[in-house]
């Protein structure tokens, strides 16, 4: 359990940390340059984001707290599931509804980059902060173990 609970804890803090990078440092670098290259940079992204490592990450965290909180008991539990179910909402749903929706039309060319950052860049803060909250449950299950 306790191994199962850590990797918890990872998969939340890898998630954490790449929309934290995208909204302090990576959007505000596109922000700054030419709208035509940032275009170029941030379609470029939105491709080769996609891969194994994303969705270990991105998938792994809700499904990881998920198993964690069935396996564990008490307050453990529930912080487990609480952790799950904001990842679940601020993350994986934010993103899916969201977010993706915005990067394909942003791929597709149907969406300028000037509309696309700020709008992006806040949902993705959301998905920081909602990222960030389910960490810190995290953290206080692993206190219960």
């Amino acid at each position: 359990m306790l191994l199962l609970a850590l990797i918890t804890l990872v998969l939340h803090g890898a998630l954490t940390g790449l929309f934290y990078s995208f909204s302090m440092s990576i959007m505000p670098a596109l922000d700054a340059i030419d709208t035509a290259p940032a275009e170029v940079a941030m379609r470029s992204i939105n491709l080769k984001i996609q891969n194994g490592w994303l969705f270990l990450v991105f998938l792994g965290s809700p499904l990881a707290a998920l198993v964690a909180g069935f396996l564990a008991d008490g307050m453990a539990a529930i912080w487990f599931f609480a952790a799950a179910g904001v990842s679940f909402v601020g993350s994986f749903l934010v993103t899916m509804a969201l977010n993706v929706p915005m990067n394909n039309a942003q791929v597709a060319g149907t969406l300028s980059f000037k509309d696309y950052s700020p709008r992006w860049t806040a949902l993705n803060t959301l998905r920081t902060v909602a990222s960030a909250a389910a960490l810190v449950l995290v953290g206080l299950a692993l206190t219960e173990l």
